[in-house]
C-alpha cells in the first residue's frame, strides 16, 4: 500500500474510537433526560464500551497473529456497522446500553489493528513517526465529533448522532475491503494455543520497555478519559453551556491534541523518543496542577478550565504516539497481542474513572478538576523516571 493510503486507513481505524466516544458527548444530558435514566445509567453507555473494547483486544490481539489483520478488520468493522445501527434505534436505556457494549467489543479489532499495522510495516523509531502522522488524522475526526454532535443533537436528536457513526463504520468498511492489504509478515499458527498465549502474555507483561510505556499512554489516557466523562454534565449542567457550545468547547480540546501530534513530530526529529515525553510531561502536570490550583483558589470560570486542558492535550498529543508505538516496538512477531495488552490496560483505567464518577460527580466541577490533575502528576512521573530508564529498546 502507498504510504498515504496506508496513514489514512490508520487515521479512521484510530480516528473510530474518538468518534465512538465523543460525537454523542454533547446529547449524553438529554439521552439521560429522555430515557428517565440516571447519571450512574448514562455513565455506563460510556464505561461499559471501553470495558469490553479493552477486553475485547486481548481475544483480537492473537486472533490477528494467527488469521491476520484484514480478516479480524473485515469482521470488527461488520459488527461495528450492526451495533453502531441498533444502538440508535434502542427502544430503552437497558438495550442501548447492550448495543454500545458490543459496540466497544467490535471497536477493539480496528484499533487494536491499526498500532498492530504500524509494527508489521515500520521499526520502533519509525513507527513513532507513523503513528503521530496517523494520530493527527484521528485528532481531526476528534475535533469533527463533538460539534457535529452538538449540533446533530440541537437539530434533529441524539439518535441522529449515534447513527452518523454508522455511515462512518460503513465508509472504514469499505476502504478496509476495497484497497487494505495483509501487512502481517508470516502468520503465527501457534499465537491461540494456549500455552503459547500463556507465555506471550507473561513475556510482554514483564518487559521493562512495554511497562514504562503502558504505563504512560495508561495514565494519559486516563487523563482524557476523566475529560471526557464529566465535561458534558460539568460545563451543560453545572457552568449552563449548551449543546452546541459545548461541542464547540471540544472541538477546541481536539484541536489542541492534533497541534501537541505535530508538536510530538517536530520534537522526535530533534531529541528523540525519552526527550521528547519529558517535555510533554512537564506540560502535562502544568497543565493538570493549574486547573487544580485555579479550582481550589475559588476561580470556577469555564476558561479556568480549558486553558489548563489545552497544556494537557499539547502534552496528550506527544505522549500516545511515542508511547503506543514503544509499547508494541519490543514484539515484532507478536505485534497483535502486544497491542492488545497495550489498550487493555488504558481501558481498563477508563472503565475505573468513569465508574468513580458514576458514583462521585456532585454537581461541582471537583471531581472532574482533581480527577485530572491526578493523572497530571502521575504521567510526569513516569515519563520522568520509567520511560527514561527503559524507553530505550521500544524506541530510540
Amino acid at each position: 500500500m502507498p504510504p498515504g493510503l496506508t496513514v489514512l486507513i490508520l487515521s479512521l481505524l484510530l480516528g473510530l474510537q474518538p468518534l465512538t466516544t465523543d460525537l454523542y458527548l454533547p446529547a449524553l444530558p438529554a439521552l439521560t433526560q429522555g430515557f428517565g435514566a440516571s447519571m450512574p445509567q448514562a455513565q455506563l453507555t460510556l464505561t461499559a464500551l471501553l470495558l469490553a473494547f479493552g477486553i475485547s483486544q486481548l481475544i483480537w490481539g492473537p486472533l490477528s497473529d494467527r488469521f491476520g489483520r484484514r480478516p479480524i478488520l473485515l469482521l470488527g468493522l461488520g459488527v461495528y456497522l450492526l451495533a453502531a445501527t441498533a444502538s440508535a434505534l434502542a427502544p430503552n436505556m437497558q438495550m442501548l446500553i447492550v448495543w454500545r457494549t458490543l459496540q466497544g467489543a467490535a471497536m477493539g479489532a480496528a484499533v487494536m489493528c491499526a498500532r498492530a499495522i504500524v509494527r508489521d510495516l515500520y521499526t520502533p523509531a519509525q513507527g513513532a513517526r507513523v503513528m503521530s502522522k496517523a494520530l493527527s488524522g484521528l485528532g481531526v475526526l476528534a475535533c469533527l465529533g463533538p460539534p457535529l454532535g452538538g449540533l446533530l443533537a440541537l437539530w434533529f436528536s441524539w439518535r441522529v448522532a449515534l447513527l452518523t457513526l454508522s455511515l462512518f463504520g460503513a465508509v472504514s468498511l469499505g476502504l478496509i475491503a476495497l484497497r487494505f492489504a495483509e501487512t502481517v509478515p508470516q502468520k503465527n499458527f501457534n499465537a491461540l494455543k494456549l500455552a503459547t498465549l500463556m507465555r506471550t502474555w507473561l513475556r510482554i507483561g514483564r518487559h521493562p520497555t512495554f511497562v514504562a510505556f503502558s504505563a504512560l499512554s495508561t495514565a494519559s489516557y486516563g487523563g482524557l478519559f476523566t475529560f471526557l466523562a464529566a465535561s458534558s454534565f460539568v460545563f451543560i449542567k453545572v457552568l449552563g453551556w449548551s449543546s452546541g457550545g459545548y461541542g464547540m468547547l471540544m472541538f477546541s480540546n481536539a484541536l489542541a491534541y492534533l497541534a501537541g501530534t505535530f508538536l510530538c513530530r517536530y520534537w522526535l526529529s530533534r531529541v528523540g523518543v525519552r526527550r521528547a515525553l519529558a517535555r510533554a510531561g512537564a506540560l502535562s502536570v502544568t497543565g493538570g496542577s493549574l486547573m487544580g490550583v485555579l479550582a481550589l483558589a475559588g476561580v470556577q470560570s469555564s476558561w479556568a478550565i480549558m486553558l489548563p486542558q489545552y497544556l494537557f492535550m499539547l502534552g496528550h498529543g506527544v505522549h500516545q504516539p511515542c508511547s503506543q508505538s514503544g509499547a508494541i516496538g519490543p514484539f515484532p512477531q507478536s505485534a497483535g497481542a502486544a497491542s492488545a495488552m497495550n489498550g487493555f490496560l488504558m481501558m481498563v483505567a477508563a472503565f475505573l474513572v468513569g465508574s468513580w464518577l458514576g458514583t462521585h460527580m456532585d454537581g461541582s466541577i471537583f471531581p472532574m478538576v482533581l480527577g485530572i490533575w491526578f493523572w497530571s502528576v502521575l504521567v510526569a512521573l513516569v515519563a520522568w523516571t520509567l520511560v527514561q530508564r527503559y524507553g530505550k529498546t521500544g524506541a530510540p
